[in-house]
């Protein structure tokens, strides 16, 4: 099998990868036949994965929400983390208002968020 072709046979790889994983461990070797047997299933399932289940990138607001969640920040301490209004950051969180380019750099340096999240590129 060079790739898999349906989602039977992507049940049917994911169904024998979690056989494998309850017998192959750290200490396994990597050319035992059972570990190399997991590594190829898995490789195929990932590209099948990759085609028919893509995972878009994470918009600036869901990230932003995420790392105030993480960090246990209010939407007023946020602000004033960023040095920023509340009226602003609300518009940023809303969807209403993107970031200037000065904003969109204290965000990336002070959340630690991509550059490239915060940016939209």
């Amino acid at each position: 099998m060079t790739r898999i072709e349906n989602e039977m046979q992507y049940n049917s790889a994911m169904l024998r990868i979690n056989q494998l994983l309850k017998v192959v461990d750290d200490k396994t070797p990597e050319d035992d036949i059972l570990s190399v047997e997991l590594v190829l299933l898995s490789n195929l399932v990932a590209d099948y994965e990759d085609e028919h289940y893509p995972v878009e990138k994470p918009t600036l607001v869901e990230v932003l929400k995420l790392r105030m969640y993480e960090m246990g920040l209010s939407q007023c301490a946020l602000a004033s983390l960023l040095d920023m209004n509340q009226s602003k950051v609300s518009e940023i969180l809303s969807g209403k208002s993107e970031p200037t380019l000065k904003q969109a750099r204290i965000i990336s340096q002070k959340l630690d968020i991509s550059p490239a999240i915060v940016l939209g590129v």
